[in-house]
């Protein structure tokens, strides 16, 4: 039953009205935190605060409910249904993840290995890298330059990442996108994806999840771009990014390049929704938006 509204197969109200009409059957017996965390994007950290504005206690079982109890819990999940489905229908979805978990190279294994996903590109204020090309990997500007992105309303979503240098969407080529009817992978950071979600509520949110914090550090120094107090910065952020991961409604862990990416295409491609890992979800082409950090 918890997998079946997992998947989207049953409604969570639905569960919820069998289970207050028979309070002994089966969902009557369920207790509301099991029915909550079966909901698509929501979470442990969500479910704590969602139970504390609904006045009901961890323990309580949906045919144990009192009248105002139902009344809340049914006026939620019917907000909560109406907003997944709506975002079963987008056709934007955002990859973002820790710093060092490898969003770069997941990004651009699918650009390289997968034709038909588009690709546009970002605008950050970072020196390149060596064989970071303009235009392919990012459009590389000055702080002025940024400056008038910002200005004339250029960029979908923009952040100051790591305390250091700025990164942003250009807003055209992902409106281009989906006025044709195509989808759109945002590869961004923690920051940026919470615009896009606040800006596009539509969005679906994947955060990409190192296998461990031992392997995030191992990456981390063994790529060498940065200094000791650089990566004893980062680290500390990634920490914080790392706990952020509830905010997200897919979860895919990066322990494979190759793996990750194929997740991740099938995500845009077939379009479903299960919680914590990349499902289907229908769409046809997609642009994404590299930003390895």
């Amino acid at each position: 039953m918890k997998a079946d509204v997992a998947a989207g197969r049953r409604s969570a109200l639905d569960v919820l009205r069998a289970g207050l009409a028979d309070p002994e059957g089966v969902e009557g017996r369920l207790r509301v935190t099991d029915l909550l965390i079966s909901v698509p994007a929501i979470g442990v950290t969500k479910l704590e605060r969602i139970l504390d504005e609904l006045h009901i206690s961890r323990s309580k079982r949906i045919g144990g409910l009192g009248v105002h109890q139902r009344e809340r819990l049914s006026e939620f999940l019917g907000t909560r249904e109406s907003i997944n489905r709506s975002r079963r229908r987008s056709r934007l979805v955002v990859l973002a993840g820790p710093t060092a978990v490898g969003k770069g190279t997941v990004a651009s294994y699918i650009r390289d290995h997968h034709p038909d996903v588009l690709l546009s590109v970002s605008a950050t204020t970072r020196p390149p890298r060596p064989g970071e090309i303009e235009g392919i990997n990012y459009f590389f500007v000055d702080d002025s330059g940024f400056d008038r992105l910002v200005a004339d309303d250029e960029l979908l979503e923009y952040a100051t990442v790591h305390n250091s240098y700025r990164y942003g969407t250009p807003r055209g080529p992902i409106e281009q996108a989906l006025a044709s009817g195509n989808s759109v992978l945002l590869e961004i950071d923690l920051q940026g994806a919470r615009q896009v979600r606040e800006r596009m509520p539509e969005a679906t949110l994947v955060f990409l999840a190192p296998p461990s914090w031992d392997e995030l550090v191992r990456r981390l120094v063994g790529r060498g771009t940065e200094g000791a107090e650089e990566r004893a910065r980062r680290l500390e952020t990634a920490k914080l990014e790392l706990a952020s991961q509830d905010e997200f409604d897919f979860r895919v862990v990066n322990g494979d390049v190759a793996e990750a990416a194929q997740e991740v295409v099938e995500l845009i491609k077939t379009r479903g929704r299960s919680p914590r890992r990349a499902n289907p979800a229908a769409a046809s082409n997609a642009a994404t938006t590299t930003r390895g950090v």
